[in-house]
C-alpha cells in the first residue's frame, strides 16, 4: 500500500478560496436573475402621480381604465407568513423584494386591465407604492381559482 500526504500552504488555501468565491459570485450574477427581473431594471418606476402609475403598466402592454378602481393603505408585515412568501416569491422574479419594506405601510392602488389576453373575466393590476416608486404588485383575476402573475404581459394562448 502506498500513501501519499502533502500540507498545503495557507496562502494558497486562501487564494484557492477566494478563486472560487469569485466563480460562485459570478454564476449567481449571471444565472440567478430571470429575464422578468431584468425587464424590470429598465422599466421606470415611479408613481408619486395617477399618470405615472398607468404609465408604469403600459411599459409592458397593459391598458387600463383611466383612475384606480381601488386606492388603500398596506402594512408589510414585520413577518411573512407562507402566503406572503409566495407572494414575495413573485415580486423576486419580478426584481422586486418586499422583504426590504417589513412593517412599513405603502399605498395599493389597483387599475382595471382591459386588455389581458385571452381572458374575458375581471383583471386587476395592483401597484404596490412606496415614496412615489414602485415597489411591487401583480396582475390577476378575481375569480376564486384565478391566477395572479408579475407585470410581464402573458402570451396569447
Amino acid at each position: 500500500m502506498f500513501i501519499c500526504a502533502f500540507k498545503p500552504k495557507r496562502k494558497h488555501l486562501v487564494f484557492g478560496g477566494l478563486i472560487m468565491a469569485a466563480a460562485i459570485c459570478a454564476v449567481c450574477l449571471f444565472s440567478c436573475k430571470g429575464e422578468s427581473a431584468s425587464v424590470m431594471k429598465k422599466a421606470n418606476l415611479s408613481a408619486a402621480t395617477n399618470e405615472e402609475r398607468v404609465a408604469f403598466l403600459e411599459q409592458f402592454g397593459w391598458e387600463v381604465k383611466a383612475e384606480a378602481v381601488q386606492v388603500k393603505d398596506v402594512v408589510i408585515p414585520a413577518e411573512f407568513s407562507d402566503v406572503y412568501k409566495k407572494y414575495n416569491e413573485i415580486q423576486t422574479a419580478q426584481g422586486f423584494d418586499l422583504s426590504d419594506y417589513h412593517g412599513k405601510q405603502v399605498k395599493q392602488y389597483a387599475y382595471a386591465v382591459t386588455n389581458y389576453p385571452g381572458y374575458e373575466g375581471e383583471v386587476r393590476a395592483n401597484l404596490l407604492v412606496y415614496a412615489g416608486n414602485v415597489i411591487g404588485g401583480d396582475i390577476c383575476s378575481l375569480t376564486l381559482d384565478g391566477f395572479m402573475h408579475g407585470f410581464k404581459m402573458p402570451s396569447q394562448k
